[in-house]
């Protein structure tokens, strides 16, 4: 095993232990923090189908930020979806066979990095030259979208102008799943491209980037309008109130 490989191998096992351990304390967190009122942005649903329908149009179709701004939605939506194909079709460096659906989705997925990079274009540039934007941006803001553009960027530079050895990268990537190491490939938009995905997955537990799995313990979308129906308590709540 070179430097590198034992260098690379251990920053990706410590990555994915903060990741998996991180994300799930915060989750547990959020699933344990009492919603002591009853706050559903209105117009709100008025029974559990109608909660779910509503989580799932803002998790597939970001329904309330369409509503507030249209540019903003676009580009939050191009950058998410082209970000969940990519990493879809980063599943085949991950199976061995290929899955079907991970074969079929290979051309889509090439293109769809473009579109990543031009939804990070979309949201940074607001950042920087949209005032009320900027005033309450913070240095973490331009960390997440520096990591998620060079993420993006050297995946594309790996594809269309430095090609890697694909057979190498999976090679090394199967390795590290099954334990049974592989050297690195000698690249350096590789290794660049991992460093900058491993930084990203640290730091994901401890940012706003929580929101993902945030959206769905947010009491101003997961609850039902019955307050005149039916008491609001939450847990903690309940056992005072007996």
């Amino acid at each position: 095993m070179t430097f590198l490989t034992f260098v690379f191998t251990l920053l990706m096992y410590l990555a994915s232990s903060v990741f998996i351990i991180g994300l799930g304390y915060r989750i547990y967190i959020l699933a344990k923090t009492p919603a002591p009122l009853k706050i559903p942005t209105m117009p709100a649903p008025i029974n559990i189908k109608g909660v779910h329908i509503r989580m799932l149009k803002e998790v597939f179709l970001f329904s309330s930020l369409f509503k507030a701004n249209k540019w903003i939605w676009l580009f939050g939506w191009l950058f998410h979806l082209g970000m969940f194909v990519v990493l879809f079709r980063h599943l085949r460096y991950f199976t061995e066979p290929v899955w079907s659906i991970v074969a079929i989705m290979q051309p889509i997925g090439v293109y769809m990095g473009f579109a990543m990079m031009i939804g990070l274009a979309g949201l940074w540039i607001r950042r920087i030259f949209v005032e009320r934007i900027r005033y309450i941006t913070n240095p973490s803001d331009h960390l997440m979208l520096g990591l998620l553009v060079g993420i993006a960027g050297t995946g594309l530079i790996m594809k269309y102008i430095a090609h890697s050895d694909i057979v190498a990268v999976k090679a090394y990537m199967l390795g590290l799943m099954y334990f049974d190491w592989q050297t690195i490939p000698a690249d350096f938009f590789f290794m660049l491209h991992l460093l900058l995905v491993a930084s990203l997955m640290i730091v994901f537990p401890f940012s706003k980037l929580l929101h993902a799995p945030g959206i769905f313990f947010s009491p101003t979308r997961n609850q039902v309008d019955n307050s005149r129906e039916k008491r609001h308590l939450s847990p903690w709540a309940a056992k005072l109130d007996k």
